[in-house]
């Protein structure tokens, strides 16, 4: 598989604190890829050393086929990055910013430039000092899009941001899609839900998973039982199954390998024959609060 982004056991300490454990990230060429997870997971730092801001502690990290460490200059021609703090020249106008950036990249396309100004509704008279929030993220957004960068990296892109603006800079983003490959880290999973093909999720440094959103989707469900009699849970129940619970003759838990015919399987070998069963989809808000409280059990 051709990776826009690979790690190899990647790690980051500030001090006595961890911050990346043991990262082996892949990104595949042409996805838009979810780096997911709370504050303080690692999400930034990670970036940050895929952008060589940072510099590992140890490990291996690869841009386009780059060690990251030995990014700079021409590099960065083929590297849209924007983060959830981006400091631009306040003191320019929005006209003059794009003027000022325009002889760095080769493959600047002012006909683009046009499409994402209007497309963005920029005020090219103003002040980026005079912007809101969110034409600022605009603005930034569109600086790393007009010269159609292979990969775009966006660090908390949506933080603070109105719907309908977050909604806009989604559009743009998905229409550049098919152009680059695209990492966006986020810690609000309803931003990203409708946008990514695939996802990892970084907790407390560690990345607990990372795979196609297809695929995590198809493997969550949350299951519901009716039991011809009160229910008793098992003492011991499939690694798979989580936040298993039972009230009168309902028992209900969340199954993370769901496959319906083996699902069945295992109902019956726990509980034998069951007056109902249902099995119900999860969104990806839910699949992660399940994530993270058995986590949190195991700790």
């Amino acid at each position: 598989m051709n990776s826009a982004i690979r790690t190899e056991h990647l790690e980051k300490k500030f001090h006595r604190v961890e911050a990346l454990h043991d990262l082996n990230l892949e990104v595949p060429t042409g996805a838009i890829y979810g780096l997911v997870g709370p504050n303080g997971a690692g999400k930034t730092t990670a970036i940050k050393i895929l952008m060589n801001i940072l510099l590992a502690t140890s490990g291996r990290a690869e841009v386009l086929g780059k060690v990251s460490s030995k990014l700079a200059g021409q590099a960065f021609t083929s590297i849209g990055y924007v983060s959830e703090n981006q400091r631009l020249p306040d003191w320019m106008r929005v006209d003059a910013f794009f003027a000022y950036l325009r002889p760095f990249y080769p493959s600047w396309d002012r006909d683009l430039e046009d499409e994402l100004v209007k497309q963005f509704q920029l005020p090219l008279d103003r002040k980026l000092a005079k912007l809101s929030r969110g034409t600022h993220m605009k603005a930034a957004l569109a600086s790393s899009l007009a010269y159609r960068p292979k990969l775009i990296v966006l660090d908390e892109p949506f933080g603070g941001l109105d719907p309908l603006v977050r909604d806009e800079v989604i559009e743009g983003l998905l229409e550049r899609a098919s152009e680059s490959t695209i990492l966006v880290s986020s810690h609000d999973l309803a931003d990203i839900e409708n946008l990514v093909s695939h996802i990892g999720y970084l907790d407390r440094g560690y990345l607990r998973l990372s795979e196609e959103m297809t695929t995590l989707a198809a493997r969550f469900r949350e299951v519901e039982l009716t039991l011809d009699q009160a229910a008793v849970l098992p003492a011991t129940l499939p690694d798979t199954w989580t936040q298993v619970s039972a009230s009168a003759a309902v028992v209900r838990f969340i199954d993370s390998r769901f496959n319906e015919e083996r699902t069945i399987a295992d109902i019956r070998k726990w509980f034998g024959e069951v007056r109902n069963v249902n099995f119900a989809p999860m969104s990806l808000r839910s699949i992660f609060l399940a994530m993270a409280k058995a986590g949190r059990d195991t700790a």
